[in-house]
């Protein structure tokens, strides 16, 4: 377990390539309404033949940024049937494998949540799925770039009993993966241990 000091506040921003930058602009400014908040184009840029390009970045609120980046001239690669414009598989990798990679957006309320889908159901990228899962609620759908996105609120907040089962599921993971059985049930096992190990360390706080 890390006892590092946590001076990090939040993402700058996260970046993707695009060969579609209209439909870029129309998913994320125009329908879902993050403002275009900077961009810098760069011509003769780098090493030797690389292409002029424009890195843009929308507003995803919390002073975090979402950008892009579209090179001039350079075509998309060739791939299999699968994927986005960053990776393209071949039919045999599992879509739940490719759908692992997207970005999730918190929103405050349901509200919020179905505001979003209302805007997207309106559009030529309607939800694709709606689930309640464990703490949250989220909405999914591609963007023209074919990227997963999530749009997500939270059901209730995260305990501090939820934080530190989940310091000891990944401890345990950490420790399984580096052994012979890399299973869930080495998992668990590994996890009822660490528990053991670890009970004394915790105090019941008098009420």
């Amino acid at each position: 377990m890390s006892h590092l000091p946590h001076t990090v506040r939040g993402v700058d921003h996260v970046a993707y390539p695009t060969f579609d930058p209209a439909g870029t602009v129309a998913f994320y400014r125009d329908v879902l309404g993050f403002p275009v908040v900077h961009s810098i184009c760069a011509a003769g840029w780098g090493p030797d033949k690389h292409p002029d390009f424009i890195h843009f970045f929308f507003d995803i609120g919390n002073d975090d940024r979402l950008a892009f980046f579209y090179y001039f001239g350079l075509e998309p690669f060739d791939g299999g049937p699968q994927g986005d414009s960053y990776s393209r598989f071949d039919e045999h990798v599992p879509i739940w494998f490719i759908r692992s990679r997207h970005l999730a957006i918190h929103v405050d309320s349901e509200a919020d949540l179905l505001e979003y889908r209302r805007r997207l159901d309106d559009s030529t990228w309607p939800v694709e799925m709606q689930i309640q899962h464990e703490t949250i609620e989220s909405i999914y759908t591609h963007d023209p770039n074919g990227y997963m996105i999530e749009i997500t609120r939270a059901l209730r907040p995260v305990t501090p009993q939820e934080d530190l089962d989940a310091n000891l599921t990944i401890d345990a993971l950490v420790d399984v993966v580096q052994g012979p059985d890399v299973s869930m049930g080495a998992l668990l096992a590994r996890k009822a241990e660490l528990i053991v190990e670890r009970a004394a360390e915790w105090e019941v706080t008098p009420r």
